[in-house]
Formats: C-alpha cells, sequence, structure tokens
C-alpha cells in the first residue's frame, strides 16, 4: 500500500525532523531578539524543505495528536475526551467544558506547531523569488514545489484563523527573530493571503503525480482547501464555484464502499483528496517518526492484547442518538466494545466486530471509541500495535459534494443540492441492510433542505475534524452544545485564547483576544 515515494519522504523526513523540529519550535519559543542563522532550517534543497513540511503536517500538534483533537474536535458535542476520568482532566475542562486558559500546554503547542512550518513555506518562497530575481529559471519540478509551499502556507494560515482569529501575518523569510514580534492582522486579512496562496497553488499544482509521489499535495487539494475556506466565511458563490470545479474534474469518486474507506486498504482510494502518509516499523520510537500518532492517541485503551491506545476523541451518545435507523456508517464510525466487569451490560455490536474480534475495555469513561482509526490486527502483529502506520485521512470527496450541496441550496439551486446530497446517501445505503434506509430526500423547502444536508454532513464526517466549526459558522453552537450538556460554551468561546506565552513574549506587542 504504501509507495517507494513515501518510504524514502518519510526517512527524509525522520532525519529532516530532529533539527527542524528543533530549530522551528525553540525559534518560536524564544524572546523576540537574536539572530536567526542561515542554515538553521533543515535541508539544503527547495524540496528537501518542503518534505519537511509534510514530515510535520502529521505531527503531534498539527494532526497527529491531542493539541489537534483538542482544538479540531473535542469541543463538538459528538467528541468528549475519552481515556479515563483521571486522564487529562485539565483537557477536559478546557476543551470538553469550555474552561479556556491561556496557559494551556496544547493551546501553545498547536499555535508554535503550524507557524513552524508556515516559516519553511515561507524560505523556500522567499529563495525562489531570490533565484529568479537573480535570472534562474525554476524548473518544472521547482514550481511544483513552489505550489506546493503556497499550498501549505495557506493550510496552516487557515488551522491559525479558524482557531484563534486574528494573528500575526507572517509571510517573509524570517532572518532575525524580532522580525516575528508583530501585531495580529485582521481575519480578512489571513483570508486574503489564504486565497492569494491557494489560487498560486492551483496553478502551479498537477492534477495527478506519478504513484511513486503518492500522497504530495495537487489541484484537486488546493481546489478542495479553497472550497472550504469559503465554507467557512459562508460565502456561498464561490464555495460552490470551488467545490463544483473538483467535482466536474472527474477527479475523484464514491465507488469505494464506506466500510473500507478508513481500513488501510481504503488508503489513498479513489475518494482521497489529501491524506498524509504514514508508515511503521517494528520499533519504537522510529514508529513515531516515520509515522505518526494519530491511531495511537485514539485507540482502544486497556491492557495487554488490547492496549491499542490512549481512547481519546472519543464518539458521544449523543452522537449515536443521531444516526438514522439503518445507517450503515453509524457501525462504521463507532466502536463498540465490552467491558468484562460487567457482564450483564453488552457495549458492542455482535454483528458488526471489526475483523472478528469483540474489543475488550476497562476504566475508560467513554462508550464507544472512534472507529475510524481502528487497525488490522495483522498489521498490529507485523509492527507495533499503536497504529503509527495508518494515514491521515484529511479532505475526502464527499466533503466536496457536500460544501456543493449546501452551497447550492442556499443559492436556491435546490435540485443542485439535491443531487449532490443524494450522491453521498447513496453510497452509504449500499450497505444497509434494510432496502428502506437512509431514503432518498426530495424536499426543496430552503430550510428543510437546509437540515438535511447539515445533518448529512455531520454523519458522514463524524469523528473527523470540522464539526465544532460548522456548529460556529452557522451560528447555532451555543444552542447545539447546551443541548448536548456543553453548558459552559458562550459566544466568546468561538476563538481561542492566544497562547499566554506568546502575549509575554512579545512585551506589549501581541494583544490577547477579547474577554480574555
Amino acid at each position: 500500500m504504501k509507495k517507494i515515494y513515501l518510504k524514502l519522504l518519510n526517512v527524509c523526513a525522520a532525519v529532516l525532523l530532529i533539527t527542524a523540529q528543533t530549530a522551528c519550535s525553540d525559534y518560536f519559543d524564544q524572546e523576540p531578539q537574536g539572530q536567526w542563522l542561515q542554515g538553521e532550517n533543515a535541508g539544503g534543497s527547495y524540496q528537501v524543505d518542503v518534505f519537511s513540511i509534510y514530515g510535520r503536517m502529521k505531527g503531534w500538534a498539527i494532526t497527529g495528536g491531542i493539541p489537534a483533537i483538542n482544538v479540531h474536535s473535542i469541543r463538538s458535542e459528538d467528541v468528549e475526551k475519552g481515556s479515563s476520568l483521571n486522564d487529562g482532566t485539565d483537557v477536559m475542562n478546557m476543551y470538553d467544558n469550555f474552561n479556556y486558559n491561556a496557559a494551556d500546554g496544547n493551546l501553545s503547542g498547536y499555535y508554535t506547531d503550524n507557524y513552524a512550518p508556515i516559516h519553511t513555506a515561507n524560505t523556500i518562497l522567499s529563495d525562489m523569488a531570490d533565484a529568479v530575481a537573480a535570472g534562474t529559471t525554476l524548473t518544472p519540478d521547482e514550481l511544483q514545489v513552489k505550489g506546493e509551499a503556497h499550498f501549505f502556507r495557506a493550510f496552516l494560515y487557515f488551522n491559525l484563523v479558524r482557531a484563534f482569529g486574528e494573528v500575526p501575518l507572517i509571510d517573509f523569510k524570517v532572518t532575525d527573530a524580532a522580525q516575528t514580534n508583530i501585531p495580529k492582522s485582521s481575519a480578512a486579512e489571513i483570508y486574503a493571503l489564504i486565497d492569494a496562496d491557494l489560487a498560486e497553488a492551483e496553478e502551479l499544482l498537477p492534477i495527478r503525480w506519478e504513484n511513486k509521489f503518492v500522497g504530495r499535495a495537487t489541484w484537486g487539494a488546493a481546489r478542495s482547501l479553497h472550497a472550504k475556506t469559503y465554507m467557512m466565511r459562508n460565502d456561498w458563490q464561490n464555495m460552490l464555484t470551488a467545490a463544483t470545479d473538483v467535482i466536474n474534474s472527474g477527479l475523484y469518486d464514491l465507488n469505494t464502499p464506506f466500510n473500507q474507506i478508513f481500513r488501510e486498504i481504503g488508503e489513498n482510494c479513489s475518494e482521497s483528496i489529501l491524506e498524509f502518509q504514514c508508515t511503521s516499523t517494528a520499533a519504537q520510537p522510529a514508529s513515531t517518526e516515520i509515522g505518526s500518532q494519530y491511531a495511537e492517541v485514539q485507540g482502544v485503551r486497556n491492557q495487554g492484547d488490547w492496549d491499542l491506545g490512549w481512547g481519546w476523541n472519543a464518539p458521544t451518545e449523543v452522537l449515536a442518538a443521531a444516526f438514522e435507523e439503518g445507517d450503515p456508517r453509524k457501525d462504521e464510525t463507532l466502536l463498540y466494545f465490552k467491558k468484562p466487569s460487567d457482564s450483564t451490560r453488552v457495549d458492542y455490536n455482535p454483528v458488526n466486530t471489526p475483523y472478528g474480534e469483540t474489543p475488550i475495555a476497562e476504566e475508560v469513561m467513554c462508550r464507544y471509541f472512534n472507529k475510524k482509526v481502528y487497525t488490522d490486527p495483522a498489521m498490529r502483529l507485523q509492527f507495533t500495535k499503536h497504529g503509527f502506520w495508518m494515514n491521515i485521512r484529511i479532505i475526502r470527496y464527499p466533503e466536496i459534494l457536500l460544501i456543493a450541496a449546501e452551497a447550492a441550496n442556499e443559492l436556491g439551486q435546490a435540485n443542485t443540492a439535491l443531487d449532490y446530497l443524494e450522491q453521498v446517501r447513496a453510497r452509504a445505503r449500499k450497505l444497509a441492510t434494510d432496502p428502506s434506509a437512509l431514503p432518498r430526500i426530495t424536499t426543496t423547502s430552503q430550510s428543510e433542505l437546509r437540515e438535511a444536508i447539515r445533518h448529512e454532513r455531520r454523519i458522514e464526517l463524524a469523528v473527523e475534524w470540522d464539526r465544532f466549526y460548522d456548529l460556529v459558522r452557522w451560528g447555532v453552537a451555543e444552542q447545539v452544545l447546551h443541548a448536548a450538556g456543553k453548558t459552559g460554551y458562550q459566544a466568546r468561546h468561538a476563538l481561542l485564547p492566544l497562547p499566554q506565552s506568546e502575549i509575554d513574549k512579545s512585551n506589549g506587542v501581541l494583544v490577547q483576544n477579547p474577554n480574555y
């Protein structure tokens, strides 16, 4: 499943990250003084530098670990911290219960780790501009790398603007640490850079890479991310245009059954638009250097054979109740398990236990684990048990169909919206044992269709990345979260506070978000 390119890329990234993580993280942790020396950023070529960004994208704070899960997932009503009651109580208080703390270490890690590869992207783009100014013509390969640098800078700033709102806009090569001590830019200015970066990426990135380059960003990834950024702004026309560009390209389809998408066999399938590549070895810590802790953090929490992870990012009973009767996606999203201490209660679905197993867990606060990170037992025997090899799915084609459906409905194009919605439901319906399950939606009422599309987005993309941000952009976060028991949420919690450590280091230049 993993191509030769992936192994080479990950080996490069593993070597680079030893230097890059130290240099970049320390860089953003230091006082705004001192000289940033040429060569501190790992990598002597454009391609090596961009490969270091790929290595970082699947890292602990951006996608692979607890900081990313806290920011993107746990704040919604469909997910809770999980694990045990005594594990991560600070995370529960802050992200489940909205007792925001600007001194939180996970918050600081998310902020600084998103900025670190921005620095690398800025260096690539600046060095390329200098080379062109000196009379050098960039090769086709270098132009593609330029597209990747623009793409990742947009991706990372999209993370930051959604999480924090106004942040410092650093779009230049840094040669002195004091250069980063600048005031926040408005969200509109951040989005203007995102739009410009993605427009450039769409021009430069290929439609497809050779098979040996599986996992590198493509035109489809850039155009899809652009659709998502328009979605966050409720920019319906641009959102529809970008999404339909991807749909009409014919590059992606829904031919992979839903029950295979999140298994190893479904990696890089025909619906995959952006997927961070991971692999593993039989020993630790090498596995985390070339893979990711994404599956480990969310895997079954227990002992012995069932010690598959930490049990975080657990689906809630609120989410379980939201599935329509007979929707097969429920049993492919929720990983049921058995508690040995309670012989009278069955916490698993005996009809749909994955790989013929009955997962066993004890002393956990949740009722379900995330089945979308459930690993193949044969690969657990081949490698370590904690799933470092599992790819991280970031953008899938059904999301683009639902983005197009939502925008079309808001623009009064009900029939177009119904067509895109039906494509997603039809794929799920194929797995249903009850032929009456997931009936076709036929209403042309804009308000009714709006609710149907929102429901479909919630179910299809459950326990993935964007539910909290959906609630915020729809203007229903307080209503929905309070109804689900997360009554600590207030309107100000749509944005996180900036890390207090960054405020303190700025000597008054960086101003905290309102109400913190």
